[in-house]
């Protein structure tokens, strides 16, 4: 597995608690997607780096059976005046490894790549891991989505 190094960077989006405890994570997230997407959060959003949106998961409770946090949003400059239902929050970067999942994404191949770290040998640091729906992701039947499992530093 290769790893990279991520820098420190700020996001800006919305967010709600979740846990993969009978499969609630399924349903709460696909709310958040379309929620995000029938509101249109990204253009709510100010000092964007670009139009790439994040999928992060943070604030775990222990690990990735314990409730934690999704927030969909996307990086920005700096943060500025926010929107109500809107929040801002930092993230130190550090030592990740990178997945690549690619295919259909109705089809759930970003959940595929999902089940594959749960039962991947990783020293997780269960801090912040986040997917990234950028330019190859804009075509959901052929998307390429990068997916970043944050590492602890050995």
């Amino acid at each position: 597995m290769k790893t990279s190094k991520v820098a420190p960077f700020k996001v800006i989006g919305i967010k709600i608690t979740t846990t993969n405890e009978n499969s609630q994570s399924a349903i709460d997230i696909g709310k958040l997607w379309e929620r995000f997407l029938s509101e249109r959060i990204i253009d709510k959003i100010p000092n964007k780096v670009d139009n790439s949106i994040l999928s992060i998961y943070t604030n775990y409770q222990g690990d990735h059976t314990k409730p934690y946090d999704v927030i969909l949003g996307c990086k920005v400059k700096s943060i500025g005046k926010l929107e109500e239902g809107m929040i801002a929050k930092s993230f130190e970067g550090g030592e990740y490894v990178r997945f690549i999942s690619k295919g259909n994404l109705s089809q759930g191949v970003v959940y595929n790549t999902w089940e594959e770290i749960w039962n991947a040998k990783i020293n997780r640091s269960f801090l912040a891991d986040f997917e990234i729906y950028g330019e190859k992701a804009q075509n959901p039947e052929n998307a390429e989505v990068e997916i970043f499992v944050g590492i602890k530093d050995n």
